[in-house]
């Protein structure tokens, strides 16, 4: 797969969410960098569109992204 097209405007791969710098850079490969179709706020963005996405939301987070889907 590819780079995830929001990738230069997504809050999370551009450090705008805090957590753990190891999983943070594990999780930037594994859903920015290499299947944006498992990242939760890709789900949200295909969806419902980018001004639905939660700022918060990190990447691993599938069923909070189902919660806000299914709230759309």
């Amino acid at each position: 797969m590819q780079e995830c097209e929001l990738i230069k405007s997504c809050p999370f791969y551009n450090g705008q969410l805090k957590g753990d710098k190891d999983n943070i850079d594990s999780m930037k490969e594994k859903y920015c960098k290499a299947n944006n179709l498992n990242c939760a706020r890709y789900m949200v963005f295909m969806a419902l569109g980018k001004e639905s996405m939660p700022k918060e939301l990190f990447p691993h987070e599938k069923n909070r992204a189902y919660e806000v889907i299914s709230l759309g």
